[in-house]
């Protein structure tokens, strides 16, 4: 299984990965790239089946992709580094956490989905419906959740969630709705930052809140007047803070 990644920033410097949201590519991360790369061996990949990774028939699931980020680490031969995901990122961060603790040393997680499976039905529609009308089918709605009215600057991520592959798009769809990753998170032992934005309809806040007495030591921001992709919309807000637990 072959994941698609970009590297930026000094070769001997501490390595952060970069994993996106679902519909997303690597490309999503330019507001963090630049600040993090003066610091960091930046990895930003594309998930399986998004962006110019391969793109198996699915359904995937968690351990499959959470089983691509070490690969990654070992075709890099990286024996550690830090990881920053956001949504889907984030559920494969939380699984990581969990699985591959020696891997990793610290945590930032955005908008992280714990228990998709809750959602299951929701997650095995929408996963029909882009195999039978393609991603374009859901992409103003998606936008509509991840961007408050105010925000604008759409198009670029628009398209990204056009050029998504359709069977990529919907067996990580089937991949969220098989997926608890609740159990385990009194088990994770890395510095964990989980950031969530108040206005978050696709992971609402009140989802991402708990975590932060489940895992143990993790710190929690909620970002004010900000949707789901705060990453790319409130990046002066973000970046701080991401690169201040990562220091």
């Amino acid at each position: 299984m072959r994941l698609s990644y970009e590297e930026t920033g000094p070769a001997d410097a501490s390595v952060v990965l970069l994993g996106a949201s679902l519909g997303a590519t690597r490309a999503m991360w330019a507001p963090q790239v630049g600040a993090l790369a003066e610091r960091f061996r930046v990895v930003a990949f594309d998930h399986r089946g998004h962006g110019e990774s391969d793109v198996p028939a699915g359904p995937y699931t968690i351990d499959d992709l959470g089983g691509d980020v070490i690969g990654l680490l070992d075709a890099l031969d990286i024996n550690q580094a830090s990881y920053v995901g956001i949504s889907l990122g984030g559920a494969v961060g939380l699984w990581l956490a969990q699985n591959a603790p020696e891997r990793f040393q610290r945590f930032a997680l955005i908008c992280p989905p714990s228990n998709p499976a809750e959602n299951a039905q929701m997650w095995k529609d929408r996963a029909a419906q882009v195999r039978a009308e393609g991603t374009q089918s859901i992409t103003d709605a998606t936008l509509g959740r991840w961007f408050l009215p105010e925000f604008t600057d759409v198009d670029p991520v628009r398209q990204m969630l056009l050029d998504t592959p359709d069977e990529g798009y919907a067996a990580c769809c089937e991949a969220l709705s098989m997926t608890n990753l609740l159990p385990g998170l009194a088990n994770i032992t890395a510095p964990v930052l989980l950031i969530t934005a108040d206005s978050d309809t696709s992971i609402p806040p009140e989802t991402v809140v708990p975590l932060a007495g489940q895992i143990p030591g993790a710190r929690l921001e909620v970002i004010e007047n900000a949707a789901h992709l705060v990453t790319y919309s409130h990046p002066d807000v973000v970046n701080p803070l991401i690169l201040a637990h990562l220091s």
